[in-house]
Parts: structure tokens; sequence; C-alpha cells
């Protein structure tokens, strides 16, 4: 009896290991993805096990799911002002599975003890599934039919809200964005190839996010992640989409700010897309292989920002400074184009003749973006009352207003739409008012009017989305089509302080 009690002593001092966690994808042995009931099972598994997790529900989905947040931080999140903050989302996409698996993957890799160095000197945040309705029905778009990755600039949906409402109070210096890509298309079928990559990367291409951002993604990051891609037996481009090759132009993804990427990114932030390359016909097909590609990418991210920590958290600062604190007047690319630089891009496709890889030149290749109509800009906007549904944008957005006073000296514009022309936008045929401006010389009553200032992070993103030349803002989608008509002023005033 006493060898009984002495050896329960010894449990009770000395627990079993328990044994190892496996992804709910693991379990099932890769045989198709996790569930929304087997995905909160097993964060809310992890949150338990693990000291250094903290699990919060940021939103609802449309159909009431819950929307997870994975905070891993080795002190108090967003306490410690020396660590780096990362930001990891993935599907958004409903139809997009491995990068919800690949982030479930990399969470329970990172509770190990062999990997919690790197909360030395990050704080990070895994979103592991946006789109929890979408990902149910294996769709693209959310419980509301909606794309989320086309909803980050006029924010109507609550898993968009909710994200950016994340951002804004943390400010992440680092964000990555998780999808899949689908090269199976016709058009590509017909020319005889297709991409054959297991993952891609996109930087921030917008022309008015700073320069030092792109050039670091570019020559630094991108090199990294090629490398530490191929160490790992995958193979690694940069995101190019477009085509197929003679057809039509190859590009460096888009420009404009109403996706994951692009939305972080115009507030000088180190932002990327990972695209991993999905299945064919069958969601589940390969998907051990595309759920370890997409872990790959996140973790090696993860590693890059680490290694290089203060110069990221140095260079972050000191750009978001600038667009908090710069005078107004600097010129704003409202509207761009996909232009050649001289550069032919090689590019590996897979042939559907010999199902061999083949290298292709591309000729029409556009890497750069070019402005084609700039604007200065202002010290702010003057946004009338009335137009609540500009007025709900605003709060949506959690953007700093004030009080508004004239001053000797002070200029006040306003747009009048003499006519309405068309522009292409990637292939996308949209508006391109012809606008004059003049001096606005009515009265400007504090209760009828919100004041817009620019001097903010979100100043450069403010000037995209209320111009109404933007080939960008908010006039370009359906809901505030109402704000152009041709012959009438435009009800958004701009203000210049001296």
């Amino acid at each position: 009896m006493k060898i009984i009690i002495f050896l329960l002593l010894i449990l009770l001092a000395f627990p079993l290991v328990a044994q190892e966690i496996q992804t709910p994808l693991q379990k099932k042995n890769h045989s198709g993805p996790t569930s929304y009931d087997e995905l909160s099972g097993f964060v809310q598994q992890l949150d338990v096990n693990s000291g250094l997790l903290t699990t919060e529900i940021l939103c609802k989905s449309i159909i009431g799911r819950n929307l997870y947040a994975m905070k891993f931080s080795s002190s108090v999140f967003g306490m410690d002002s020396s660590k780096i903050k990362v930001l990891i989302i993935a599907q958004q996409h409903g139809n997009e599975q491995a990068g919800k698996e690949g982030a479930l993957m990399l969470a329970y890799e990172l509770t190990k003890p062999e990997n919690q160095y790197l909360f030395d000197r990050i704080d990070l945040v895994i979103v592991p599934q946006m789109n929890p309705d979408g990902s149910e029905e294996n769709k693209r778009r959310n419980g509301n039919g909606e794309d989320l990755n086309r909803n980050h600039l006029i924010l109507t949906e609550p898993e968009t809200i909710a994200l950016q409402h994340l951002f804004n109070q943390y400010l992440f210096e680092v964000t990555m964005d998780v999808h899949e890509y689908f090269p199976y298309s016709e058009s590509w079928h017909k020319y005889g190839y297709r991409e054959n990559t297991d993952e891609v990367i996109g930087i921030t291409n917008n022309i008015n996010i700073a320069g030092k951002i792109k050039d670091l993604s570019d020559s630094s990051f991108l090199p990294y992640m090629k490398q530490y891609f191929m160490e790992r037996h995958f193979t690694n481009s940069a995101y190019c989409p477009g085509g197929p090759p003679e057809v039509d132009y190859i590009r460096h993804s888009t420009f404009d700010i109403n996706d994951g990427r692009q939305s972080f990114g115009i507030q000088n932030t180190f932002s990327f897309i990972l695209e991993g390359m999905n299945g064919k016909d069958d969601f589940a097909e390969n998907l051990k292989h595309r759920t370890e590609g997409q872990m790959t990418g996140m973790r090696g991210l993860l590693e890059y920002t680490f290694e290089n920590k203060e110069k990221i958290m140095k260079m972050v600062a000191s750009e978001r400074a600038k667009l908090i604190h710069e005078a107004p007047g600097k010129n704003i690319s409202i509207q761009s184009d996909h232009v050649k630089n001289g550069e032919k891009l090689k590019l590996t496709l897979r042939s559907y003749f010999s199902d061999n890889d083949s290298v292709i030149t591309v000729n029409d290749y556009r890497p750069v973006v070019k402005s084609l109509y700039d604007v200065k800009k202002p010290s702010g906007y003057l946004v009338p009352k009335k137009l609540k549904e500009i007025v709900e944008w605003i709060n949506r957005q959690a953007l700093i207003t004030a009080t508004f006073k004239k001053t000797k000296g002070d200029k006040i514009e306003q747009y009048e739409i003499k006519a309405i022309n068309s522009i292409d936008f990637e292939r996308d045929m949209i508006n391109d008012p012809v606008v004059i401006s003049k001096n606005y010389h009515k009265p400007i009553l504090a209760g009828d009017y919100i004041y817009v200032p620019t001097s903010q992070l979100k100043g450069n993103l403010i000037v995209l989305a209320l111009e109404p030349k933007s080939m960008l803002g908010l006039a370009t989608y359906k809901k505030f089509s109402d704000l152009i008509k041709a012959g009438e002023k435009f009800p958004i005033l701009r203000v210049i302080k001296k």
C-alpha cells in the first residue's frame, strides 16, 4: 500500500508528458480541410496548454461564427515597446483552405519550447480564419456574398471591420495576408502552360507607400524568402498575376488599397501577401503539401522579422511619423498604371503538353507603377454631416476628426463635375470624372460639417478615398456612386490651411 501511495505522489509531482497535439488536418491524415467546429476546439486546446497564447474573439461572422485572434507573447501582448508586433491573417477567401491549415500548424509549432525564442523579440497575432462562413461551403465570399479582400477600404463587413480595428489597436509593424492562387483558368489552358510555383509573395506597390519600405521588401525580404523556401524544398517567386503572356500583360499585383496587404501598407507597414498554389478539382487535393508550404511562408516571415527587428521597427516608425507630421502640399497619386521598364521577365511555367516546366520570356512585362494623375495633399476635408454613409465610413475607419476653425489665409476648394469619362483600371473600366476646382466662399458652419485632417496615419488613405478622380476612391463603389454626378458639385470640400 505504501508503494502505491509513493507512486501516486510521484505522478502528481511529475505529470506524464501529454501526447503530442495534432492539428485537425493531421488527425484526418490530410483527407479534408478543418471544419469550423474542429478549428474552434483546436484553438481552445492550444490556449489551455500554452502559457504563451491568449485567444480572443474578434467578432461574429454574418452567420454567427467566431473569428479568433491568437495572441502569442512571452509577456503581456503589446506592452513591451522593445518587441516588434506582427499580424498574420489567413483565409479571407473561403475556398482557399490551405492558409487556414498552415496557420493552425504554425500556431502549434510556436508552442513548442524550441521555437519560443522568437518571442524574445516578437509579439504575434494569428487570425487563422477570416471567413468561416465561406470556408464551411468552400466558397470565396462571406455570408453576405461579399469579397472580404476587396472590402478593406469601404469596411461594410463585420470581419474586415474587426480586423482593421485590431490593427488600429496595436499598429503592427509587419503583416502578412495568406491566400491561394488558382492557375488552372481556361485562358491559360488555351495558352498551353500554367503557373506551377508552390508559393508566391507580393509586396506593397501602391506608389504612395514609402519607398524605403518597398525597397527593403524587394531587395532584402524577397531574396531571403526565396532562399528560405528553397532550403525547405518549396519553389517560390514574386507574385506576377495577369497574362497569359502575349495575350495580356504581366504585372506585380494590384496597387489598390482595398485588400489586406495594401490597406495596411498605405499606413507605411512592412506588409505582404503570400499566395500558395490551390488544388485543381478537389479542395483537399495535395492539401498536405499546400499546408506545409503556407506554414513555411509564415514561419519565414517570423524568422526574417526576428533577425531584422531593429531595422524594420526604426524604418516603420520613421515613415509613419512622416505621414503624421508632413506638411500639406505633397503630391499624392490618385490614378496610376502598370508600365514597362525595358525588363523582360523569365517566367517558369508548366507545359500542358509535356507536363514539364519551361522558361517563358514575357515581353509585355509591366513591373513599374507610374502615376497618371496627382493631387496636392490638402490639410483636410470637410464632409457634410448629411452624407450619412460617408460619416458612418469615417467612424468605421476610426479616422481622427477635429473642429474646423477657418483662419485668415485659409482656402476652401470645391470640385465641379463637368463630365464623366472612363479609364482602364487593371482591365476594369471605371468612371473618370472631368473636374475643375473653384474657391468655396459660403460660410462653414461647424454643425454642418465633419473636419477630417490629413495629418494622421491614414492621411494618404483619406486622400485616395475622398478625391473624386481617384481610381481607388469611395465613389468607384456602388454604395457611394451618387457622390459623382455630371453637371453637379462634389459635396466634400478640400481645405488648404496656411
